[in-house]
């Protein structure tokens, strides 16, 4: 994922496919609101798409199984 669009596309997929097999799994990371815009190292955007990353394998995991 390279973009917020992207990572929202992720989640709406993920939390669809949950439903759709009545199963549920906790809410996915919360989307950053205090980025400066500076591209610091280690900024929060790169935090949240990690974080969404594990949760997506979380989901992955629960719907394989």
């Amino acid at each position: 994922m390279r973009t917020l669009a992207e990572a929202e596309a992720l989640v709406a997929a993920v939390q669809s496919a949950l439903e759709g097999s009545a199963l549920s799994l906790r809410p996915p990371p919360p989307v950053p609101t205090t980025c400066c815009g500076r591209g610091c190292n280690g900024c929060v955007w790169e935090g949240y798409y990690r974080a969404l990353q594990f949760w997506r394998e979380d989901a992955v995991a629960l719907l394989s199984g």
